[in-house]
């Protein structure tokens, strides 16, 4: 891409009298969608490691790097947006699959998971009274190194959070940092 495409939230929206706020209050406000809570996730996972310097791309193999490792957000909830009568079962998608090329407009022929590691993040609040995605509190965080899901889970599609839960212990968002760095050092 050519232009840098992060707008100021004031900017207008030539020939309305709105501006980017006004577009993003309008369709991105509820981060219980799935699509949003996930997006939102990763933003939670690179503001705890701090590497939010790159722009996010959208349908990449990974979502973010830190200190070299590619990292792969996935995020789930038992209270959904638009289902509040019965929670969520707890899965993440863990799918291996080919890598898509930018410059070539073409996927790749290896078909993997092409991150290092993976964060499954579970918004974990299941009163509906009480669920916010903005209270980090609410939040747990599983890291699992892509070795470790390709030794158990070779072929999985999904994976489970008692799965999960088998091959590593959930963390907080204060201990997400460290959790990841004591993962690097292995």
């Amino acid at each position: 891409m050519s232009k840098d495409w992060h707008l100021d939230p004031s900017a207008p929206i030539t020939g309305t009298d709105q501006t980017i706020l006004d577009f993003w209050q309008w369709g991105f406000s509820n981060i219980l969608m799935n699509n949003l809570r996930g997006v939102f996730a990763e933003f939670l996972v690179g503001t705890a490691l701090g590497c939010l310097q790159q722009s996010r791309v959208e349908w990449d193999t990974f979502d973010l790097v830190y200190n070299g490792m590619k990292i792969e957000v996935k995020s789930s909830a038992y209270i959904q947006a638009w289902h509040k009568d019965k929670y969520s079962n707890i899965s993440f998608n863990i799918g291996a699959k080919r890598e898509y090329d930018y410059t070539t407009n073409r996927y790749g022929e290896e078909v993997k998971r092409h991150a290092d590691m993976y964060v499954f993040c579970l918004l974990e609040e299941k009163n509906l009274e009480r669920i916010d995605p903005l209270q980090t509190t609410q939040w747990k965080f599983y890291v699992v190194l892509t070795k470790e899901l390709d030794l158990h889970f070779p072929y999985q599609k999904t994976i489970s959070l008692s799965s999960v839960a088998r091959i590593t212990n959930p963390c907080t968002y204060e201990e997400l940092k460290a959790t990841v760095d004591g993962l690097l050092q292995k």
